[in-house]
């Protein structure tokens, strides 16, 4: 850095060597150097001035540069003031106090940034910190016994890299981290303590079933057999699991019994279709000939015979096949509809209150449209083209619904 006059003009030496440096205050003896001359001393001197002028370069381009806390760096300025006022030195002494002291104001307003940025830094913890605690606490009021170990791991793994804040604050979002951490990890010891309690009373209920269906898998009354079988199974599955290493044993042994009864059920069954195939044979020629006879019903009167004639004789016959007890008695429903359907209709049609409320819906239908062709035209006399349409589109909707229920008065004439 240059100035107006070398350090050279700030100190002289006296006859007897000794170099002396001029400040403010006046001239101030430094030292001596032996055995050299007088402009060898004073450069001694000198030197170590330039020592000090590079410090206090170094200081401010480590200011300037940030790699100097605001905190280091005015220690490092008291320091190196006081090291130049009381310096061994020849040169501009109180011109480097100035420099030092020109740093103050730069310090401190990177002191006052520092100080924003922590308490910035500070502020993002704490919402942080708050936001982690009320996720705590919600983990710890709900039920997921599972996964909420690990979150609460993570969530404590976040803590640890957040910076702590003012030590009252940090204490007590700490309490209630820790307070929901303790609640949720005593909440899911007594759950899972009543699981196995649970489950313990659902080996026992499902040993005790067991044991119950043992007698059932020999049993040839299908019919009770069954139900029983149908009961232990619903109980099977409120008694809920069982622990886990037995739980599939049990179910495998529950199982094996049911099977031996069921698999000597369908056994049987398929025995005693093959019995009643002859059944099915004759039913489904009565069937036919029932169809043929009465389809398409005619006469009401005489189908209602035919049909209950051919019901007589159906339940006569024996059981037929499961695998065609429904398509029979599905045929035997739509044969017993259609006749049931024809005698509505002719009700219906020989009704005379719905004959006239028939005819009352067409008179009424016929005046509205009357009454409406009035006003059609004399909304075109008077040349209010705009009304007359919207009449004339009210017209021929009416005339859909007086062609509907002409159509339905018709019925009644067939």
């Amino acid at each position: 850095m240059s100035h107006a006059a070398g350090p050279q003009s700030f100190g002289r030496v006296d006859d007897d060597g000794t170099v002396y440096v001029r400040t403010s205050e006046g001239e101030r003896a430094v030292g001596q150097v032996p055995d050299v001359s007088g402009e060898e001393a004073l450069e001694f001197f000198v030197q170590r001035f330039r020592s000090l002028e590079t410090e206090v370069d170094l200081l401010e381009s480590r200011l300037t540069s940030g790699t100097l806390t605001p905190e280091n760096a005015r220690k490092t300025a008291v320091k190196l003031r006081s090291s130049i006022s009381s310096a061994n030195a020849v040169g501009d002494l109180a011109g480097l106090v100035s420099r030092v002291d020109a740093l103050a104001p730069d310090i401190e307003a990177k002191a006052e940034h520092k100080r924003e940025q922590k308490a910035e830094a500070q502020a993002a913890a704490r919402a942080a910190k708050e936001e982690m605690v009320a996720r705590a606490e919600a983990i710890a009021a709900g039920n997921d016994w599972r996964g909420g170990v690990n979150k609460f791991r993570n969530l404590l793994e976040e803590w640890k890299k957040l910076p702590r804040i003012d030590h009252a604050t940090d204490d007590a979002l700490w309490h209630r981290f820790s307070s929901a951490r303790t609640t949720y990890t005593r909440r899911r010891k007594a759950q899972f303590a009543e699981q196995n309690a649970q489950r313990d009373q659902a080996r026992r209920a499902k040993e005790a079933i067991i044991e119950e269906s043992r007698p059932l898998a020999n049993s040839t009354d299908w019919g009770p057999t069954a139900r029983d079988f149908r009961d232990l199974m619903a109980r099977w599955k409120a008694a809920g699991p069982a622990p886990r290493e037995v739980d599939d044993k049990l179910w495998k042994e529950f199982r094996a019994i049911q099977d031996t009864f069921f698999n000597a059920r369908t056994a049987a069954m398929n025995e005693q279709d093959e019995e009643f195939r002859g059944n099915q044979t004759a039913k489904e020629e009565l069937l036919d000939a029932a169809e043929h006879q009465i389809l398409p019903v005619s006469d009401i009167a005489a189908a209602k015979d035919q049909f209950r004639a051919f019901l007589e004789k159906f339940n006569e016959i024996g059981k037929v096949p499961r695998d065609a007890m429904r398509r029979i008695d599905a045929r035997v429903r739509d044969l017993e509809q259609k006749v049931h359907s024809a005698e509505q209709a002719e009700w219906k049609r020989t009704d005379p209150q719905a004959r006239d409320r028939a005819a009352d819906t067409v008179n009424m239908l016929s005046v509205q449209i009357e009454k409406l062709e009035a006003d059609a035209a004399r909304a075109e006399a008077a040349g209010k083209e705009k009304d007359a349409r919207k009449t004339r589109e009210s017209i021929e909707t009416y005339q859909t619904w007086l062609a509907q229920a002409k159509k339905a008065l018709d019925e009644f004439s067939g």
